[in-house]
């Protein structure tokens, strides 16, 4: 079993656009999501995946990844997954730390958010200028709730 502890942020501005050192396009849709845990589908660039992830709020939780044929994740979205969640990811580092930032497309396209994966809860990370509002506890900002309730039907989205 792995352990994923990740902050969530929004951004302050695009100077992270300068820092960039590799993009991807992504696709990812959900088989099953409920209050114990979320079964995700991604396929990327790189090939694709099946995520078992529980829904415990906030930056600790549990996490399972299992590589699977590109094939057969596709027919999985096509077939089996609700709404789905498209996005390009860019790599940022920052002084050794990755940062991970999604610019999410379709009915997430304005909503932009940095990642970054963290060894310990209480580690401590470089927080450049270009780093916002943290959300991680903010269930909205998890890719399982955006495919539910997209950005763009926020009350509050600009």
């Amino acid at each position: 079993m792995g352990r994923e502890i990740e902050r969530k942020f929004l951004l302050a501005s695009d100077a992270w656009r300068s820092h960039v050192a590799r993009s991807q396009r992504m696709r990812q849709g959900y088989l099953c999501g409920n209050d114990r845990a979320s079964i995700r589908v991604r396929v990327d660039e790189e090939g694709a995946n099946l995520n078992i992830k529980s829904a415990t709020l906030g930056v600790e939780r549990d996490e399972y990844q299992y590589a699977i044929p590109v094939e057969e994740a596709h027919r999985l979205l096509d077939t089996l997954a609700g709404p789905q969640v498209e996005k390009t990811r860019y790599w940022v580092d920052v002084d050794g730390w990755e940062y991970e930032i999604d610019v999410f497309e379709g009915a997430n396209t304005g909503l932009i958010v940095a990642e970054l994966e963290l060894p310990a809860s209480d580690a401590e990370f470089p927080r450049p200028e270009w780093l916002g509002e943290e959300v991680s506890h903010d269930p909205r900002y998890y890719n399982t709730e955006l495919a539910r309730n997209p950005y763009r039907d926020w009350p509050d989205a600009s």
